[in-house]
């Protein structure tokens, strides 16, 4: 493993610096605070900082699952996995008359109870009075996972008891089994599947919060220690591991002890499911103790193992408030950019939560993705089209920065797509519909085989590419990164193409439509429509790179078929030969043609009639749509000028998606399956690029539409929009006369002058 020493040695000076000011009170808006009413219904979130993760428990002590990015299991005869990490989120307490973590969840016995996530300082609170076997103990946890410092996390528990006497503390990283069943997924179909899945007694049935759905599918990895070790007398823990035929993998604990206390005995303790530090000591009552876990994580291509353990230390020797300090001061410079929305708190609140989930899975300077997912073990932690079209253009005007790593990932994988290219008989670049974070190689499961068609993912991932472009004016990293997968993109849809000699035009045929269940046709509309802007953008990148550009490209560009009906002036979702007659989630496919950053031409009017259609279908054809569709129903009414409708489609991807206490955004109200970040990011896309009206295009930063507001909102205000290397506040509001009017204030030093963003050209 690469050390990070240097990294070390940057954070052992940092400690010493004087703590930063404490924020100002937090607005309600950022505040999610859980009851003992939700004992029941307790969907967890988690805390995460882009390189690993926690998820949140009613305790805030139990042992949770935890995961690192693009830390994948590889065992054979499965699809990759994220590797669930030993966990490190674990402290229990034991009075004298039973154990905290093991104890039922009870009003009763926690006693007022208020568990608060602030997403403004990403830390969970957790005060109640443990009340049990006749003993009552005040107990307050608090716990973050470092924005300051990526490899670090902390969780403190302080204890009043009510009582004089000897308690048990235990101070664990808990080591998680294989999980069984373990069905293998990379070469099962998908009745086979289910028959599995029932016949162990599982089922793939929606089922009630909190339990999320398609647990018997989307199950973890695993982690195997190699090692684990730990000194009773330094208060440490150590272990390395690996991923099942996967990288390695370090972590280490040091615990703090409330200050003056002397503990009675102290034990180190191994098994097969836990490394832990015991601990029995006499507290006094109405005495406040206050215990510190501090932990370390690193992984193979991120850190060095060995030195896990000295970080753990130092970050015990800075102590809790230090850490918190710096992790407070790295999460509010973070949401410095931001959504405000006046007149509306509920659509605020949704923003900010969507942000902080979004936020918590970024990285800076690194080339790895998002899993659809987040870190955690849904849809197998796998990379989609989710990362570049939908993550990055919510991320890439505030937090371009953090959008970076998603198209660089991209360009470290260009080798396994060429591979896969020369597999499927095409040139160029061919990019998988689901990519394994860490390799880029395909690792669709089996009973999904059929979405190998599903190649507009290839034209998006070009989309993300080129804005990254015209949002920077970065030509170095054009040239030198973005280039390659251009090139490679539109090479591979000059052999994918068929020519009709008959009509002059080039059709895309046997391709997966986004809506899925149509999975062989001939010319879906929004595949032909991305794969001519992806030819279009490998044309305009040449020419500012100084690269000599395939003339096929221009003349496939110019002659894309794109299905539509003459007498309805509408476009269709594929070819008339196709019977536009299943029942699906989406009943059509034409509102992605108002795709933000696609701008595909056409009139007003077929504009409407394409919206219109797309309404009918939902009705006629589809269920309630899910989230991702409502998002494009918001832009789309928001093109048309219709503020109220776009309201309305922005007011219900708020009922039953969102779980409590914490916002967890679900894929569809139905089912529970969370933390689905596509939808996260989509619903602030219909704020940056739906309500105002801008666009990212060869002209700058642009107000394609006239900005909307819905009834009832005053405004709506993007917090310090990063382009082109200048910052700027953008508002939406209403004049003195009524009217909806976008403006815009320079963020700028005193005597600098900035061009205006909306006007400032990007043009090669």
């Amino acid at each position: 493993m690469k050390r990070f020493s240097a990294g070390l040695a940057a954070f052992l000076l940092a400690i010493t610096l004087l703590a930063a000011p404490a924020s100002a009170a937090t607005d309600p808006s950022f505040l999610f605070t859980a009851t003992a009413k939700d004992f029941a219904s307790y969907f967890p979130g988690y805390l995460a900082n882009g390189y690993f993760s926690t998820m949140t428990s009613p305790r805030g002590t139990e042992p949770n699952a935890s995961y690192m990015v693009a830390f994948m299991d590889y065992k054979p005869g499965d699809i990759s996995r994220p590797a669930a990490i030993p966990g490190w989120s674990e402290i229990d307490y034991n009075p004298g008359g039973g154990w905290l973590n093991r104890t039922r969840l009870d009003a009763g016995i926690f006693q007022r109870y208020a568990q608060t996530l602030d997403m403004h300082d990403a830390t969970l609170t957790t005060p109640y009075r443990f009340a049990y076997a006749n003993k009552a103990s005040d107990i307050e946890v608090t716990s973050f996972v470092s924005q300051a410092s990526p490899h670090l996390a902390a969780i403190r528990m302080a204890i009043t008891p009510q009582f004089d006497g000897q308690v048990q503390l235990s101070f664990p990283i808990r080591l998680w089994s294989e999980h069984q069943p373990r069905f293998p997924i990379a070469s099962m179909g998908g009745e086979e599947m289910i028959a599995a899945v029932i016949a162990s007694g599982q089922s793939l049935d929606n089922k009630p919060v909190p339990t999320p759905d398609r647990a018997p599918v989307w199950y973890p990895g695993y982690t195997q220690v190699s090692s684990a070790e730990g000194d009773a007398k330094a208060l440490t823990l150590a272990l390395k591991g690996r991923a099942q035929h996967g990288l390695g993998m370090a972590e280490a604990a040091a615990i703090g002890l409330p200050e003056g206390l002397s503990p009675d005995t102290v034990k180190l303790e191994r098994t097969s499911t836990r490394l832990s530090l015991d601990i029995t000591a006499t507290l006094h009552k109405g005495q406040r103790y206050v215990f510190t876990k501090y932990v370390a994580l690193s992984r193979d291509g991120w850190g060095d193992d060995g030195d896990v353990l000295a970080l753990a230390s130092a970050a015990r020797k800075a102590g809790f408030d230090r850490l918190l300090a710096d992790h407070r001061a790295a999460w509010h410079k973070l949401w410095q950019s931001d959504i405000v929305i006046d007149g509306k708190p509920a659509v605020q609140k949704a923003v900010h939560s969507d942000l902080y989930y979004l936020l918590s899975n970024t990285t800076v300077g690194t080339a790895w993705p998002m899993g659809a997912c987040a870190l955690t073990p849904n849809y197998a932690g796998h990379a989609f089209w989710d990362s570049d079209s939908w993550v990055f253009p919510a991320l890439l005007l505030l937090h371009p920065e953090r959008a970076r790593p998603i198209v660089m990932f991209r360009d470290r994988t260009t080798g396994p797509a060429r591979a896969r290219a020369r597999q499927y008989g095409v040139q160029g670049t061919m990019y998988p519909w689901e990519a394994d974070p860490q390799t880029g190689v395909d690792v669709t499961p089996h009973f999904a085989w059929e979405v190998y068609r599903e190649v507009h993912v290839n034209a998006d991932i070009a989309i993300a590419q080129w804005q990254y472009y015209l949002a920077t004016g970065d030509k170095a990293w054009l040239k030198t990164h973005a280039w390659p997968v251009l090139e490679g993109i539109a090479t591979f849809w000059t052999s994918r193409v068929t020519y009709d000699k008959s009509h002059d035009r080039y059709e895309i045929h046997h391709v997966t439509s986004p809506d899925e269940a149509y999975n062989d046709v001939p010319n879906d509309s929004f595949t032909n429509a991305v794969a001519r802007k992806a030819l279009e953008i490998a044309v305009k990148a040449a020419r500012v790179v100084g690269a000599k550009a395939d003339p096929r490209w221009s003349e496939i560009a110019a002659k894309m078929y794109i299905p539509f009906d003459e007498d309805e002036q509408r476009h269709l979702d594929f070819d008339k030969s196709v019977p536009h007659d299943k029942i699906t989630w989406m009943g059509s496919s034409l509102a992605w043609l108002m795709y933000p950053n696609l701008d595909l031409p056409m009139s007003p009017q077929v504009r409407r009639n394409d919206f219109d259609f797309q309404l009918q279908a939902l009705k006629s054809h589809g269920d309630d749509p899910n989230e991702m569709m409502m998002v494009m129903l918001a832009v789309g009414a928001a093109e048309l000028g219709d503020g109220k409708a776009a309201g309305e489609w922005i007011d219900r991807n708020l009922v039953g998606f969102l779980k409590p206490p914490f916002n967890v955004r679900t894929e569809t109200a139905a089912n529970n399956a969370g933390y689905i970040l596509a939808t996260s990011a989509g619903f602030v896309q219909s704020m940056l690029y739906g309500l105002t009206g801008l666009r990212i295009d060869d002209d700058g930063l642009s107000a394609k539409y006239a900005p909307v507001l819905p009834p009832g909102w005053n405004a709506l205000t993007l917090k310090d929009v990063k382009f082109r290397g200048r910052r700027y506040d953008i508002r939406v509001s209403r004049d003195a006369d009524g009217k909806v009017v976008l403006s815009r204030q320079p963020l700028r030093a005193a005597g600098m002058r900035h061009p205006d963003p909306l006007q400032e050209e990007a043009r090669p």
